[in-house]
């Protein structure tokens, strides 16, 4: 990387919250954010946004008549953002860029608008403008009035962590100061569930495992030691603020990225040892020596194979002196393309008040450590894996 980069902002909108107090004082209890929601007459697990998240939403909506007509996946993003540009200190006509990505985009509404056309042979006016990719963006740069790039891109599962790297790469070449970096879901959709339970990948209703103080967890992830896959959907987005330097304000520095991808077996393949992983996190530390992670925010989906090969491949970078490993799809499920924001924000939690957030059904530190570094890993299907380095401000 030419040059370190400052996270200078990060909000989100979630199951957890939508403030940094309560979404802190939400990972610190034990519970999950998953209800049940009826799909085809079954019951499935989902992860839906938090009511504060929802009222900001629904606040949002009502503002202006344009904003009553887009997909949730905007809304999102653009309720994301206001939080963060207003934590950052930018202003809203500052010439900031802005990359924010969706791994499905408009889900609900273009689910609708398909039915409409079925049904009746007739598509609205509005079908094309409110479900094209570049809704996102475009849509938080109206609502912020910044002036500089917009971009939109879908790299499944790890976009988040991509549009950081975007976001790095333009600050690199001179061409920005500043960017806002990001994700935005919302999948839970009746189709994006059934999706998923064609792969035999979700979380079965009713089979969750009582693993503590009879608390049932839908979603097992980074339990290397379930019989059934256990992924679960959630919903929301999650944006940070980029800047060139180091910055008096930063949040956290990024020290260092990484990024691969493998050849694909099958089209949600991911190799035994994800070499895709060992290459990213390896590209991500550079000179740094493996030993001086703390933590590692896995990806760790909630399936068997999802997370034992990222398991497999931290054991052949790190040996035997692996770091601090947690998730936190346990509690909020896997929200598709914001997974990597969420898993960077949840690494600047434990950098702020240093203090590890563990997985409750699995065996923890016995002793305190001092969280300095952390690498956030993402990947999505096709094996395209990101991990960022990141490290407290000096």
């Amino acid at each position: 990387m030419k040059e370190r980069i400052s996270i200078t902002a990060i909000a989100s909108i979630s199951p957890l919250g939508s403030s940094m107090e309560e979404i802190w004082e939400s990972y610190k209890n034990e519970e999950h954010c998953f209800t049940q929601k009826e799909c085809n007459g079954v019951k499935n697990w989902i992860a839906p946004l938090s009511e504060s998240g929802k009222l900001r939403v629904d606040q949002l909506r009502r503002l202006d008549v344009k904003y009553g007509k887009l997909d949730n996946s905007v809304l999102y993003a653009m309720a994301a953002s206001r939080i963060a540009l207003h934590n950052s200190g930018w202003e809203n006509n500052e010439d900031f860029g802005i990359n924010i990505g969706s791994s499905r985009g408009a889900t609900a509404l273009f689910e609708q608008y398909h039915k409409d056309y079925l049904e009746t042979g007739l598509v609205s006016a509005l079908s094309s403008p409110t479900t094209t990719l570049g809704n996102i963006s475009s849509w938080v740069s109206h609502d912020l009035g910044s002036a500089g790039p917009e971009i939109s891109h879908s790299i499944t599962c790890s976009t988040g962590l991509h549009s950081v790297l975007n976001g790095i790469a333009w600050i690199n070449s001179g061409m920005a100061d500043k960017f806002l970096v990001g994700g935005s879901e919302a999948p839970l959709t009746d189709f994006t569930i059934s999706q998923m339970k064609a792969l035999k990948i979700y979380a079965k209703p009713n089979e969750a495992d009582e693993v503590k103080s009879g608390r049932r967890y839908p979603c097992q992830a980074l339990n290397l030691t379930k019989n059934q896959n256990s992924m679960v959907l959630g919903e929301g987005a999650s944006v940070a603020c980029l800047e060139k330097g180091v910055v008096e304000n930063a949040l956290a520095v990024i020290e260092g990225i990484g990024y691969a991808t493998e050849p694909l077996e099958h089209n949600t393949s991911i190799s035994t040892n994800a070499i895709c992983f060992q290459k990213s996190m390896k590209m991500a530390m550079g000179n740094c020596n493996p030993s001086e992670i703390d933590v590692i925010v896995m990806h760790a989906p909630g399936t068997i194979k999802g997370d034992q090969s990222e398991f497999n491949a931290i054991q052949r970078v790190f040996g035997d002196k692996i770091p601090f490993l947690t998730t936190n799809k346990w509690k909020l499920g896997h929200t598709f393309a914001p997974s990597g924001i969420f898993n960077l924000e949840m690494a600047i939690l434990m950098l702020k008040f240093n203090t590890l957030i563990p997985v409750p059904y699995l065996d923890s530190l016995s002793a305190e450590i001092e969280v300095k570094k952390i690498m956030v890993n993402a990947v999505g299907f096709g094996g395209n894996a990101v991990s960022i380095l990141i490290n407290k401000p000096i």
